[in-house]
């Protein structure tokens, strides 16, 4: 084909097409140009690419970042099987045994152990407006009263976060749990994505707030030998006489540290702050007083 006929099927510029067969050429892509009137480009016969500038870690990467459960989420299972499979013929023999041994020894399961599957029937709907750039009006579930609002929404992306879908929006960023939509009504209406939006950036900054958010005050406990907190990260932790150990932890709220350290039982004692430790005194002696008729009567 001449480079015209190739501006033309490409739609773009004659001079586009004359600088990408020069960087195809210098990227060792057998093109070759015979000028003259019956003249034009060809491509070597018989040639296939052959992803021979991938390492061995490259190629072992690639495979694991394949999740199906995600991808299949979005209706593109069957794509990411197919892309596979192309890229493995494509791989050189050795690379292609590095990968083999990648998908045969590791399986990624995002969620948590105890998490249950979350229901997201509106996530394909979702999905399509972030593709197409369409406006979606929906209704949505959150946790303050009153908890059923519509909102308006630009959809800019979509981010899997330990087995959640969410969707980021604008036209302020803000973030909505996908499986929280109740309804969806998408039109024909489209927004414009600013240019300078960057998805990974936001998420990064979303997530640094979030974890500030979570650590507005401390708590100083002690804890039994062997008892451990869901939340590991503990400052100034040191044995007292007694083999307890005395230790800053930083909590969410008041409400928050009283039932996480409730399950802990009589492995953990609070010392601080003060009304922390009044309120589960509190309910320690209203579950002794609701359980004290059992002992009375003969229970263990």
């Amino acid at each position: 084909m001449t480079a015209a006929q190739l501006a033309e099927e490409l739609e773009v510029s004659v001079r586009t097409v004359y600088r990408d067969v020069e960087a195809l050429s210098a990227a060792g892509v057998p093109l070759y140009g015979d000028a003259g009137h019956a003249g034009g480009y060809r491509l070597l016969d018989g040639y296939r690419t052959r992803l021979t500038g991938l390492t061995a870690g490259e190629a072992q990467a690639l495979f694991l970042s394949g999740v199906p459960g995600p991808a299949a989420d979005l209706g593109l299972g069957a794509v990411l099987a197919a892309a596979q499979l192309k890229v493995r013929a494509a791989l050189p023999t050795e690379l292609r045994a590095h990968a083999d041994r990648i998908s045969g020894r590791f399986h990624l399961d995002a969620p948590g152990w105890y998490a249950d599957g979350v229901e997201t029937p509106y996530l394909s709907a979702v999905a399509d407006a972030v593709w197409n750039n369409r406006i979606l009006n929906i209704v949505y579930r959150r946790w303050r009263a009153p908890t059923d609002v519509e909102r308006r929404l630009e959809p800019y992306g979509l981010v899997l976060k330990a087995g959640r879908w969410y969707v980021v929006a604008g036209p302020e960023p803000r973030t909505f749990r996908v499986d929280q939509i109740l309804e969806v009504t998408t039109g024909a209406a489209e927004f414009s994505r600013p240019d300078d939006f960057d998805l990974t950036a936001y998420w990064t900054a979303h997530q640094r707030d979030f974890h500030a958010r979570l650590r507005q005050g401390e708590a100083v406990v002690r804890l039994a030998p062997g008892v451990r907190l869901a939340r590991q990260t503990v400052a100034d932790g040191h044995t007292d006489d007694d083999g307890w150990t005395v230790a800053t932890v930083p909590i969410e709220s008041l409400d928050h540290a009283h039932a996480e350290f409730l399950r802990l039982g009589t492995g953990i004692e609070v010392l601080e702050p003060p009304e922390l430790r009044a309120k589960i005194a509190r309910t320690v002696a209203e579950l002794a007083e609701r359980y004290g008729n059992s002992i009375a009567h003969g229970g263990d």
